[in-house]
């Protein structure tokens, strides 16, 4: 395990759930926002692969301005058997994609990326967790497409925002769920050399 104390990233993401996360677990790093057009990616690789690549993408963005610095990357989709759901472009599309997602389980993917350009360091996977959704009433849809908590998140929705709310259970990873797999995280930091 990593001495947290002397240890310091460059957070490749502006996510204020991962710095979140990553502060309570008590890392010390910096986040610096990526410079990614993720419209640009074939979405035809499969949800993990694309998660995988978008997340290397945006930690090689940051990276050139970081080349002695270990940089970490993640992405965030959401799994709809096989059909990949990024964040929602307005509030009709809001309303149409939590009108699919709550309609039976899916899957949520974060792909994870760990680099230093230094020494070629590069290391990325993914995590998985199924989220299995209770059944929404189109006041609960209205109500939620309101209250604007759906923007900028992958699958138009938050767990730490609406967990109990709209989810009946989940199978793997909660903090996958909220955009930062942070059991998966702390594994892959073993695999850094300092």
């Amino acid at each position: 395990m990593h001495d947290k104390t002397n240890f310091s990233f460059i957070l490749a993401s502006k996510s204020p759930r991962r710095r979140e996360l990553l502060e309570k677990a008590g890392y010390h790093f910096k986040p610096v926002s990526p410079n990614v057009d993720e419209t640009a990616f074939d979405t035809s690789i499969g949800p993990a692969e694309f998660a995988k690549l978008l997340a290397l993408a945006k930690a090689k963005s940051v990276a050139q301005n970081y080349k002695e610095k270990i940089v970490v990357g993640a992405d965030t989709i959401v799994d709809f058997d096989g059909r990949i759901i990024g964040k929602a472009a307005g509030e009709r599309d809001a309303e149409k994609i939590v009108r699919l997602l709550f309609s039976r389980p899916h899957k949520v993917i974060t792909g994870l990326a760990i680099v230093r350009l230094k020494d070629n360091l590069e290391i990325v996977e993914s995590d998985t967790t199924i989220v299995y959704p209770k059944p929404m009433t189109d006041e609960q849809i209205a109500e939620h497409i309101e209250s604007g908590t759906w923007r900028d998140k992958a699958g138009a929705y938050a767990i730490q925002e609406t967990g109990d709310q709209f989810v009946e259970k989940i199978a793997g990873s909660l903090t996958n769920v909220m955009g930062m797999p942070m059991e998966l995280f702390e594994k892959l930091l073993t695999k850094v050399k300092k």
